[in-house]
């Protein structure tokens, strides 16, 4: 899937969301949010149910067994774990919660015990119940949403390109598959991946492409932070108008879609993370990531206020 290369004022090429000046690319995509999703925010928590020791060999990541990161490594938590850390991502104001794992598959009785804590979840809170468990079976997805399973995540990382140079050990027919999965359980999906990988802006725009075809409901960017002990940690950073930029083509290939920006907007924006919104999304992960802290709720959710009062003013 590769955008047409005409001429340098049309926004299927790809020359235009490089050489626009950032300032008129971010006002298109602002008036491509407003008419999308309007002034919806959508805040979402995690918890890292299961850590390390993850038999896939991603690059970019510090749970792979295939490398030397310094992280904590634990089995599945219990229900009543994962009940306390929706309890808290609710009361920090995040609006759905998502039960990570870390692995390419769950054993049978794993998916119980995360169904467990679904019921648990859906029967006592108002946080919504999300999970990001591998490539999992249609009997896994049935028992999961019977449980009250909203949305499920599962990255496709980057273009069908470029996922042969960040993983090995299973093919990009398994991420498209398993949405598909997903979707097909009734299940809501999440869908994105990581910026900064080292890929082309093509291969960007071809997995914007593929998202839009996959038809998924939610679009989570990441910014790589290289992590020592991966073979990426000496990647550079992307800028942050690159940052900036890719937010802005990713609303404008999935107008309707929610946008969320997760880890790495600290290590790339910095003080200038209000300007996720300014170029499209509206959403972003609180809370902190699977083994990278994140910034204070209270600094988030103030933003986030700040921003929707702008947006309905507007």
């Amino acid at each position: 899937m590769v955008y047409n290369m005409g001429s340098q004022n049309d926004p299927n090429n790809i020359t235009f969301f490089i050489d626009l000046p950032l300032d008129e690319l971010l006002s298109m995509a602002d008036r491509a949010r407003r008419a999308g999703v309007g002034a919806d925010i959508e805040l979402c928590g995690i918890v890292n149910a299961k850590s390390g020791a993850c038999s896939e060999d991603c690059r970019f990541c510090a749970q792979s067994a295939h490398h030397s990161s310094d992280i904590g490594t634990y089995p599945l938590m219990s229900p009543d774990e994962i009940y306390e850390a929706a309890r808290e991502a609710e009361e920090n104001g995040a609006a759905r919660f998502g039960i990570v794992t870390s692995g390419n598959r769950m054993t049978p009785g794993e998916v119980e015990t995360i169904a467990f804590a679904i019921r648990r979840i859906k029967k006592d809170l108002r946080i919504l119940p999300c999970a990001s468990l591998g490539a999992l079976d249609k009997a896994s997805f049935d028992i999961l949403r019977e449980a009250g399973l909203v949305r499920y995540h599962h990255n496709i990382e980057t273009s069908e390109g470029y996922y042969s140079r960040i993983v090995t050990t299973h093919d990009y027919s398994e991420r498209i598959n398993t949405v598909k999965a997903a979707k097909k359980a009734g299940l809501e999906v999440c869908s994105g991946g990581i910026i900064g990988l080292g890929e082309s802006w093509q291969d960007r725009i071809d997995m914007a492409l593929l998202l839009k075809e996959l038809d998924v409901d939610s679009v989570p960017l990441n910014f790589l932070i290289p992590v020592e002990g991966t073979p990426l940690e000496d990647v550079e950073m992307i800028s942050p108008e690159d940052a900036l930029r890719t937010i802005a083509m990713f609303r404008m290939t999935l107008p309707d879609k929610t946008i969320k920006v997760a880890a790495g907007r600290e290590a790339v924006l910095e003080d200038r993370q209000d300007m996720i919104y300014a170029a499209g999304a509206n959403g972003m992960m609180i809370g902190g990531y699977l083994t990278v802290a994140g910034r204070s709720v209270e600094d988030d959710l103030a933003l986030t206020e700040s921003v929707k009062e702008l947006w309905i003013r507007g």
